[in-house]
């Protein structure tokens, strides 16, 4: 077993925002969900990363029951579920042990906030020695409002605001950024077929 696949904060958390709407990819959980068929039928290890900030009331607070994969994923017996309080996969869990266990070798990639959570994870992953495959069209992200816009900006305000950083940019970023330095980049056809 040398390859796994990594699906990150694909959680109702984020659909429970308003920006949901604005997300860059509608399709990336049907996406994901090709991605995890696959590894399982190729008997690749299939883990699960969530997001978690207790304590703070929000969406990403456990206690509000968001924290978990989204309603149309399901996770499969002996899938792990790893909870993560920073942006990387790595450095909260104990991803890495797991991985280390199973000699798995590669990894793929994918997830939801394609310049924060999952970018972080390939850049971690690779550092630690791993060959990582970041696909893009398994990953979604959502308009950034610029460092001086106003916390309490409405979606309708952000979208306006002509200092926002558009989704499409920041994925296309994350793909320079990412291509032939800490990742190769992919599709979902590419590697499961049509």
């Amino acid at each position: 077993m040398t390859n796994a696949l990594v699906v990150i904060d694909v959680q109702e958390s984020f659909r429970a925002r308003p920006l949901w709407r604005t997300v860059s990819n509608p399709a990336v959980v049907e996406n994901v969900r090709r991605l995890v068929e696959a590894a399982r039928s190729a008997g690749d290890p299939v883990i699960w990363v969530l997001h978690a900030e207790p304590g703070t009331g929000g969406v990403f607070d456990p206690a509000l029951g968001f924290v978990r994969v989204v309603d149309e994923l399901e996770v499969a017996p002996g899938e792990p579920v790893l909870t993560k309080t920073v942006h990387n996969a790595f450095t909260t869990t104990d991803l890495q042990h797991r991985l280390t266990v199973a000699g798995v070798r590669s990894l793929t990639v994918c997830g939801l906030r394609t310049e924060q959570c999952v970018e972080t994870t390939a850049r971690v992953a690779s550092d630690l020695g791993y060959e990582v495959t970041y696909v893009v069209d398994a990953t979604a992200t959502f308009p950034i409002p610029h460092r001086d816009a106003p916390e309490d900006q409405s979606v309708e305000e952000l979208l306006a605001d002509p200092r926002t950083l558009a989704a499409e940019d920041v994925v296309a970023r994350t793909e320079y950024a990412l291509a032939g330095r800490f990742a190769t980049i992919r599709t979902v056809a590419e590697l499961v077929g049509v």
